[in-house]
């Protein structure tokens, strides 16, 4: 007998009762009640992931329902938002029951990790489709906006752009890679980890902060335009993991468009952010003890627009914006 949405919910999401005190109601009735701490304010991101356009159509179910999460969760990080709550809308072409198994795995494995409770959402047929939106709290006054860097402020990433774009160019194309190293790119791709404690630690520290989801040089640049400044970013010196090199080296003749990946490559979700030149001591306090790693990466200046240079002075032009959806 085939499932219904009832049931689907009943066996894979729902819990038998609310993981968390400030849930006054959760998932079986028409809406969700939660309680806001008095002197908080709640963060909100929503975002949806698309069959055949955010994940390849052959991509592990259980990686699926990780990175919708994930990329939620990445929107909080950049605001320095605690994750509370969340809400699914599943759109499925049919109910595979081993699919919504590995699904439900991914999406509360990451759950559990963070300290989110699933408190409602929707079911439907139609083209696979993965809405979720999730819910953060902050206090009063404190969330990171893109809105607040200064001509003099360092320009920050944490990790290692481009691996995810690596691993995307990976599948799409016949690039020369051993087997571990394909996996190993294309973990980060499927499998980004939200910068939480991260952001959380860069609460009044951090000046601006938003999270790489379009590219390095895209995400900066609304950065630039929130706060009405300008910058230069030095591209010599944005950091790459030992994989991304390892490619590059594997792949000499495409060297030069696989290198653009860590500048304009999307999905990496890591944190682009800026501080005062002064607090330099007060970002490594915050960070050093995260293991994602941080890297100085670029200066704010006054003057309007995104300048990318080498350190020997020598301007490099980005090869193509970050990800647009109607681009």
């Amino acid at each position: 007998m085939a499932l219904s949405e009832f049931d689907i919910i009943r066996r894979y999401f729902a819990r038998g009762g609310p993981a968390r005190t400030d849930v006054a109601l959760g998932i079986g009735d028409d809406a969700a009640l939660v309680r806001v701490p008095p002197g908080a304010e709640l963060a909100v991101a929503v975002d949806t992931q698309v069959d055949g356009v955010h994940f390849p159509r052959d991509t592990d179910p259980e990686a699926v329902g990780y990175k919708a999460l994930a990329v939620n969760l990445s929107d909080l990080a950049a605001m320095g938002a605690e994750p509370a709550w969340a809400t699914l809308a599943l759109t499925l072409p049919a109910a595979d029951e081993a699919w919504l198994a590995g699904f439900a795995r991914g999406f509360s494995g990451l759950a559990d990790q963070y300290g989110v409770e699933l408190v409602g959402g929707d079911t439907t047929r139609g083209p696979l489709a993965v809405t979720v939106s999730v819910y953060g709290l902050v206090p009063a006054g404190t969330a990171l906006r893109r809105a607040g860097a200064r001509p003099g402020d360092a320009v920050y990433v944490t990790g290692t752009p481009g691996d995810a774009a690596a691993g995307l160019r990976l599948l799409q194309s016949s690039l020369r890679s051993d087997a571990g190293l394909r996996a190993r790119l294309v973990e980060r791709l499927e499998r980004p980890r939200p910068r939480v404690a991260e952001g959380l630690a860069l609460r009044g520290v951090a000046s601006a902060a938003i999270d790489i989801s379009d590219g390095l040089t895209a995400d900066l640049g609304h950065i630039l335009e929130a706060s009405g400044v300008g910058a230069t970013l030095w591209v010599d010196r944005v950091p790459l993991s030992h994989a991304f090199r390892e490619l590059l080296a594997a792949n000499p003749d495409a060297r030069s468009a696989l290198g653009a990946l860590a500048l304009t490559g999307g999905d990496d979700y890591e944190l682009c952010f800026t501080a005062p030149a002064d607090r330099a001591d007060a970002v490594s306090r915050a960070l050093q003890p995260r293991d994602s790693g941080f890297t100085a990466v670029g200066v704010i200046d006054s003057e309007p627009g995104l300048r990318c240079v080498h350190d020997d002075g020598r301007p490099w032009q980005p090869p193509a914006h970050g990800y647009r959806h109607f681009g």
